[in-house]
């Protein structure tokens, strides 16, 4: 049945390679994907202590870990810039190790070029700016110059005056004031107004003046703005402190002509130099994205073409060197029915290379083999979801196939609402329709993979949710009259005017016929009453009816490719303990159900009045309590059939007898086998009564001590007894979901949609056209989006109560193949995280 049904068969094997060939041959399995290597390197065999990067290829390692920095640093120079990478979706071979010399000598010639392109290009806006922020010094300083003779006066708008050193009158003549020009940052023009004041007393003369448009900055690339300021002063000391105070601040001073006739024609120089400098850096930027797009078109190639080569070399790592035969020994787990099939690739490796052929020999296998199971697209989402409960022990039964069906099904119960499941279908197919154009366009959205890797999951939970919807006559919180309802009311004035409400009784002929709905629920149902005392005793038993299925359903799956001892001491009483007690409770719903009702021709013992309380009934059978007999023909009975009372006793002794045999029965064979083993001196640790399949690894012979026996088989015993009752409770769910997705769905319905449709005239339509898109927007976010991941979380629990707790054991590990496309999947997606 191969993985479909249970785990497939893992062979241990041996691989001799030759070392001409090695390379070639793993690089043929890494495109098959089939095969998971062990690590049996030699130096960790010998000595554990060596560190792992003495391996004998651990040098390749670093040289793909270097050619993997130089392509990180193209990307991030390719993605700044805003250039499109092209992405044919070709899968390039690796390439051979003699080819690492091209690719290396490739990547540092495009570094090195690109990185003298950025650093010319720095140099030249570094250039650009100082000649930007000289020129708009001679600019605004012109002002400046001509008041400063006055060094006093009122100041334009930007302008601010600190102060003027007062001399005394006979001091009083020409005064020869020095300055400084320069550019600072706008933000920290206040403070350094104040540090001047400060430092130098007063005895400066500041003016600063904006530059309205901003600079970029050569080294962030960032755009800042900045303020041309000048400081007239006298003296050598205060030159020398402003000057300080300068630096401190990060102002750039520049030299400024103190003659207008040397500042006209510097601005002339300045003016040609900047012109000059625009032509220059217009054809750097050229040349930096011709190399960048000639880059682009071939780095998706070359990443590939590294991650490959440093996969293969992580592998060889994990080889043991024959030094004698001048080969390496590797041992792998490979699936028995893809044995010739990697002998075939072997053999293409070997022919690359012009070696000898590989050889590949089976080996025993003691230890536990990894579990394998083949899936395809529309399997793996479905065995993912039973592999996030743990993963299955090797050959153990696979419940993936029969989640496909009970998944969905248990979704829809609490998800019924057939509009609901039509946005939810539409959505799935969609997704399946454009499933390959969307699986080629790389998204970087977490949320949308999520979506996308679920998508046949979806659209079956879709399908299955417009199942139920029709069963539960729901659409958007209305029903459907298809079939017509069997109820009527011949209506008339006296009944209208006598009547506020009108109860309908099945028993009367005129008001019910009797035709039960074609399929699903009457749709008159949508306007009682009491619809909701009818539907939560309806989905309240059928929660009950399909958990307990359920569960027996998980308990029936552990009898297959099961051991003799587990069927006998586990399989048999639990059966016979879920049967005695919580099938029987079934039986009594059904029973309930047939044999009670309303019309003219039931009996007075028969009517809904006289059906006894399944509840009362069950906790009266497990406490063993009876009931007085009815007193007439004619009077209420509180037994369903004859002969219920001792039937329910005798089932309630079977249950209890099962308690000790689940917890008594394992340990007391397993015992009496190990005495058998110590006589005899052979045998396993179960001896006869295990019988192991020939699939199975042969377990070396243990002891075990008989109280860590009984203290597990006690746990064993105990969860499942107490299990079976909560988690019958806990398939309430199906109820409590189901219900309150409807009720919340009835809210939506008349609290935004139905003031729009009771608004009229042309204000009503207007009304209409928003209050619906805000009833279309509250239906997907909140019914479809967060009550579907509601359902969807309450299904995956349910499901770990059937497979799970009943026989799913998920001790075991999962079978990783050295795989390119799984490698090259990962090392995607830590780049999206990256970004």
């Amino acid at each position: 049945m191969g993985s479909l049904f249970r785990s497939e068969e893992v062979a241990l094997c041996q691989l001799f390679l030759q070392s001409e060939s090695a390379y070639t041959c793993v690089s043929e399995l890494g495109e098959l994907g089939l095969v998971q290597f062990r690590d049996v390197s030699n130096i960790l065999i010998l000595n554990p202590d060596v560190n792992a990067f003495q391996r004998k290829f651990v040098n390749e390692v670093r040289r793909c870990d270097e050619m993997e920095r130089k392509l990180r640093y193209l990307e991030r120079e390719i993605r700044r810039d805003a250039i499109p990478m092209q992405d044919t979706g070709d899968n390039p071979e690796a390439p051979m190790p003699r080819e690492m010399i091209d690719l290396e000598a490739n990547f540092e010639k495009l570094e090195n070029e690109l990185k003298e392109v950025n650093s010319n290009a720095e140099a030249l806006k570094r250039n650009y700016l100082e000649l930007t922020e000289l020129r708009h010094i001679l600019k605004k300083t012109q002002v400046f110059f001509d008041e400063r003779d006055g060094c006093a006066g009122n100041l334009d708008g930007g302008s601010v005056s600190l102060t003027q050193n007062l001399l005394p009158d006979e001091a009083k003549g020409p005064i020869q004031l020095g300055f400084v020009a320069g550019v600072i940052l706008r933000e920290r023009v206040a403070s350094f107004e104040r540090m001047l004041w400060r430092a130098c007393r007063g005895n400066v003369f500041l003016r600063q003046a904006q530059i309205e448009e901003p600079l970029e900055d050569p080294a962030t690339g960032e755009q800042v703005y900045k303020s041309v300021f000048i400081i007239f002063f006298q003296g050598e000391q205060l030159k020398l402190r402003v000057k300080k105070i300068c630096e401190g601040f990060r102002a750039t001073m520049y030299p400024c002509p103190e003659a207008p006739a040397d500042r006209r024609e510097m601005a002339m120089g300045v003016k040609t130099r900047l012109d000059d400098l625009n032509t220059v850096l217009s054809q750097t930027q050229d040349h930096r994205h011709r190399v960048l797009v000639s880059a682009a078109r071939n780095l998706r190639s070359w990443m590939l073409k590294v991650w490959k080569i440093k996969a293969i070399y992580h592998s060889l790592n994990m080889f043991n060197i024959d030094t004698i035969q001048n080969g390496l020994i590797a041992e792998c787990w490979i699936p028995v029915p893809d044995l010739e099939t990697v002998q075939l690739a072997l053999r293409r490796g070997t022919e690359k290379s012009g070696s000898l052929p590989a050889i590949l020999n089976r080996l025993s296998c003691v230890e536990s083999p990894p579990t394998f199971h083949r899936t395809n697209k529309f399997t793996r989402a479905f065995q993912g979801l039973i592999d996030s409960y743990g993963v299955a022990s090797y050959r153990e039964m696979n419940p993936a196939v029969y989640t496909i069906i009970t998944f969905p099904f248990l979704f829809a119960i609490m998800f019924g609402d057939l509009g609901h499941g039509i946005i939810m279908t539409l959505f799935g197919a969609w997704m399946v329709w454009k499933e390959k154009p969307l699986s080629v366009k790389k998204v970087d959205s977490e949320i949308w993979n999520i979506f996308f890797g679920g998508r046949y999951i979806i659209l079956l939970m879709g399908t299955f949710s417009m199942y139920t919807g029709i069963i539960y006559n729901d659409v958007f919180s209305k029903s459907l009259n298809l079939f017509g309802s069997s109820w009527h009311v011949p209506f008339n004035e006296s009944t209208i005017r006598d009547n506020r409400e009108i109860m309908l009784d099945p028993k009367q002929p005129d008001q019910y016929e009797g035709t039960p709905y074609p399929i699903g629920l009457d749709p008159l149902w949508q306007l009682a009453a009491n619809k909701i005392n009818f539907l939560n005793s309806y989905k309240m038993k059928i929660s009950i009816i399909f958990g307990i299925v359920h569960m027996m359903f998980g308990i029936i799956l552990s009898l297959f490719f099961n051991r003799r001892l587990n069927v006998l001491c586990e399989f048999i009483p639990q059966v016979l303990f879920m049967s005695c007690l919580f099938v029987y409770l079934t039986l009594l719903v059904f029973i309930k159900w047939v044999n009670y009702g309303a019309g003219e021709d039931v009996p007075l013992v028969l009517t809904p009045g006289c059906a006894p309380s399944i509840l009362i009934t069950f906790i009266n059978m497990v406490l063993m309590k009876g009931y007085e007999e009815a007193k007439g023909p004619n009077s209420c009975s509180a037994y369903m059939y004859d002969g219920q009372f001792y039937l329910q006793r005798m089932m309630v002794v079977v249950a209890v007898i099962c308690v000790p045999w689940m917890l008594v029965a394992k340990p007391y064979f397993l015992y009496r086998a190990s005495k058998q083993r110590a006589m005899l001196g052979t045998g396993g640790v179960e001896g006869a009564m295990e019988e192991t399949p020939s699939t199975m690894p042969v377990q070396p012979a243990e002891d075990h001590d008989m109280s860590e026996i009984l203290i597990h088989q006690g746990i064993h015993t105990i969860e499942f007894v107490l299990g079976s009752v909560s988690h019958t409770a806990s398939y309430l769910r199906l109820w409590a979901l189901s219900l309150a997705h409807a009720q919340l769905s009835e809210v939506l319905w008349g609290m935004v949609l139905r003031i729009g449709l009771s608004t009229a005239g042309t204000t009503g339509g207007f009304a209409m056209y928003f209050i619906f898109a805000a009833w279309a927007t509250l239906t997907v976010v909140i019914l479809v989006l967060m009550e579907g991941l509601s359902a969807f979380l309450h299904t995956l629990r349910l499901h770990w109560v059937e497979f799970q707790s009943k026989f799913y054991e998920g001790q075991g590990y999962a079978f990783v193949p050295f795989s390119f496309d799984s490698i090259l999947e990962a090392n995607e997606s830590t780049v999206t995280e990256a970004k």
